[in-house]
């Protein structure tokens, strides 16, 4: 059943929030990263083939631990952002998002009248009918998260229009395909794609949208958190398991055995 959204308390707090991705498609996971103390994970359907089944189940790994669960839809599909919040998701975060009419689509989508066009039915987000469907209506609308990203120069152009939608409750930028999109691939670094990530830091400061940043260099956190940024996505699950076992291996073989 539907639940506080205790991200979007969070942010509204002013509270800092910390978030992985999940590009492991399964529940054990995704409540090992609930239990380590995330504040929310990001289930992937963009890059990540995860049947209906378990991400419904993935859901409920999340529920289960603490964390809220977010679903990064592969696009701007009315369709895909209903089935994963009837699937239970507090959340949806939508790539690509260019202009101020896909950022309303995605408001529209995610929400009931008055705000929004979102399907209508019942099942596990209203307990199987304990809510009633006009309180659920009125709760989901309040405590379900839309979240943007800026991945292309077309969003970075538009970004004042995107952010000033109301309903827009978090804004992410995408490096890697922001670099793609000025010409740079691959460079996440290069200052015209800092620049760029910049205004969309900007913009949702003036709007008074929260920002979520992703570091990708050990000072990028703290230039963050001078800014005023309070949320943070840390890289996604594949590169943090492989790395620690990486470093697992390593330790092994260097360390001398008792």
């Amino acid at each position: 059943m539907l639940q506080a959204n205790k991200l979007k308390h969070a942010l509204h707090n002013g509270q800092a929030v910390y978030g992985l991705l999940n590009s492991i498609p399964a529940p054990l996971l995704v409540e090992m990263i609930g239990y380590a103390g995330y504040d929310f994970v990001i289930l992937d359907l963009e890059h990540v083939n995860t049947n209906p089944e378990t991400l419904e189940n993935m859901i409920r790994a999340a529920e289960c631990a603490g964390v809220t669960a977010l679903v990064r839809v592969p696009g701007m599909d009315a369709s895909a952002i209903l089935r994963a919040l009837d699937s239970g998701a507090q959340g949806i975060v939508v790539p690509h998002v260019q202009s101020r009419a896909e950022a309303e689509a995605a408001v529209s989508a995610s929400r009931y009248h008055p705000l929004g066009q979102r399907g209508i039915s019942g099942g596990r987000t209203t307990g199987f009918g304990r809510l009633d469907l006009p309180s659920y209506f009125e709760q989901a609308n309040a405590e379900l998260l839309v979240a943007v990203m800026i991945e292309d120069r077309a969003g970075v152009k538009n970004i004042d229009a995107i952010v000033s939608v109301p309903g827009i409750d978090l804004v992410l930028e995408g490096a890697i395909d922001l670099s793609q999109s000025y010409g740079v691939p691959g460079q996440a670094q290069h200052p015209d794609v800092q620049a760029a990530i910049l205004a969309i830091a900007d913009a949702c400061q003036k709007h008074g949208v929260p920002f979520c940043a992703i570091p990708r260099l050990p000072e990028q956190g703290e230039y963050w958190r001078q800014r005023g940024v309070r949320a943070f996505l840390l890289g996604d699950d594949r590169g943090v398991a492989f790395r620690a076992f990486k470093a697992h291996l390593q330790n092994w073989k260097t360390s001398p055995f008792p």
